[in-house]
């Protein structure tokens, strides 16, 4: 899925910001430090300020997650960054070590922008979402957090989907409020298994 301001990323597109995050932490277990990357060097379309996310695995556990919910840079750079942040300052895990490397498969989110949803109620809400397509933004007050789209495959129905969101955010489950804010996205995603 992407927005429609963007257009979707070719397979050459893909496979270069796949390279680019692995190169990343190759850099980082190298170097310490996230590989330097001129966004002019690349396609056009990797020079787009979007946001991003990258998830690590390995043998189908997660390893690290890291990225933005706003664009702040162009893609190719955000990437480059999210990968090595994943890798090394993910405050769920141990930073990587170097024989893990070639055990990871890497996961890449670009996300469309957010929008704003209008709902009256709860049940309201749960009535617009869309499984296995929306990633949410959930907002309350100092509380906040997101899932993106492919948490649908562990969180199928939208019920427990808000109510771990809301979790994740430092919230009771069953909490509700009139000044709750929640936005939904999309994500274009594609990964290197």
């Amino acid at each position: 899925m992407s927005s429609t301001e963007h257009n979707s990323l070719n397979p050459q597109q893909r496979k270069t910001l796949l390279e680019i995050a692995r190169a990343s932490i190759m850099n980082g277990l190298r170097a310490g430090a996230p590989l330097a990357v001129n966004p002019d060097d690349f396609d056009p379309a990797l020079q787009e300020q979007r946001a991003s996310f990258v998830t690590l695995n390995i043998q189908g556990q997660l390893r690290g997650c890291i990225g933005h919910l706003e664009a702040i840079q162009p893609l190719v750079r955000d990437v480059t960054q999210n990968a090595y942040s994943a890798a090394f300052s993910d405050p769920r895990f141990a930073p990587l070590r170097s024989r893990e490397f070639d055990q990871l498969s890497i996961h890449i989110s670009v996300l469309s922008p957010a929008r704003p949803l209008q709902f009256d109620s709860e049940a309201d809400l749960l009535r617009q979402l869309r499984p296995g397509v929306d990633g949410l933004i959930l907002e309350e007050g100092p509380y906040r957090g997101t899932f993106l789209p492919s948490v649908w495959e562990q969180l199928p129905s939208p019920e427990l989907f808000l109510a771990h969101l809301k979790q994740k955010a430092g919230l009771p489950s069953n909490y509700w409020s009139d000044s709750l804010r929640v936005s939904r996205y999309t994500t274009e995603s594609f990964s290197t298994d």
